[in-house]
This record gives structure tokens, sequence and C-alpha cells, in this order.
């Protein structure tokens, strides 16, 4: 017996389709906490979908940018690159950089300070992400005395 047989012998307002959401690359929202020099798509949700644990999203550092540092709060956070080489610098003065290329994940830690740039000044980092909180925690510490305002071109070489 197949799917299709299973679901068409369900009496009508039972559909299984209700508890499977397609969500269309051109229907995801940024209406979701953002940082300074990134983008942040909302997918799945409880706010979209009434998600009850689950958070997850696109997000998208344009080339040659440089978010604020921030931490995402009792939330893990996992990300899958797409395309693009992300950098993210950790650390007690953010001088530790973890790079990250397409196919990498990216496993952060609950309130884990960070800031992330992308490699290229020529193409975009997308990033699928996951989160263990229904909601999109971001906690941005715009005063943070070791944010990428200050001076970085010591820290790594550039390409």
């Amino acid at each position: 017996m197949n799917d299709h047989h299973l679901s068409e012998a369900e009496p009508p307002g039972t559909s299984r389709e209700a508890d499977v959401h397609i969500i269309r690359a051109d229907d995801l929202s940024d209406e979701t906490p953002q940082t300074s020099g990134l983008k942040r798509f909302e997918a799945v949700s409880a706010r979209r979908l009434g998600s009850q644990e689950l958070w997850m999203g696109l997000s998208v550092l344009p080339p040659g940018s440089k978010t604020g540092v921030h931490h995402h709060g009792q939330s893990e956070t996992a990300l899958y690159v797409l395309s693009g080489v992300g950098r993210w610098w950790v650390g007690d003065t953010l001088d530790e950089m973890r790079e990250a290329h397409p196919g990498d994940f990216v496993y952060i830690k609950p309130h884990v300070v960070h800031w992330e740039e992308n490699a290229s000044g020529a193409e975009p980092v997308r990033m699928i992400v996951a989160r263990t909180t229904q909601d999109a925690i971001v906690v941005n510490l715009e005063h943070h005395p070791y944010g990428p305002a200050l001076d970085n071109s010591e820290r790594y070489d550039h390409d």
C-alpha cells in the first residue's frame, strides 16, 4: 500500500497535508530579530507554523559584510553552509577565528558571544539555520569592546 492510497482513504478534513507544510523559498519571512550585517529569514517557527521546539530559517551574509557582536541566549544554533565562506570570531576577546565552507556544519553553544564575516567580497554566504528554541533569539551587544568595528586586519590574512 502506498502513501497516496492511504491519504485517499482518510475521511475529508483529516488529510495528512495539515501535518506537512511546504515553505517555498519566496515565502520566507524577514520578521525575525536581525543583527547588523546579516539578513535572517524565518521558515519554521512557532509564529509561522506553530512549531513547539524548533526554529529554522535562512541567513544571508552579503559579500564583504560583518555582523555586530551577538549571542543566541539559551538556544543552541546549528548552521549548514550552502554557499560562500563564513568566518565566526569567538573567544574572550573575539580573536579566535573559525571558518566554514559549503557543505560544512557549524554548531554554536548557548550564550556564546560571537560575530561573523563573509570571507569574500564577491559571493554571499548562504546558510540554513536551526535553533532549539521556537523563536530566533538574538541578543545584540552593540557596545562590545571587541566588536568588528575595531581594526581586525591583523587577525587573519586577507584572501
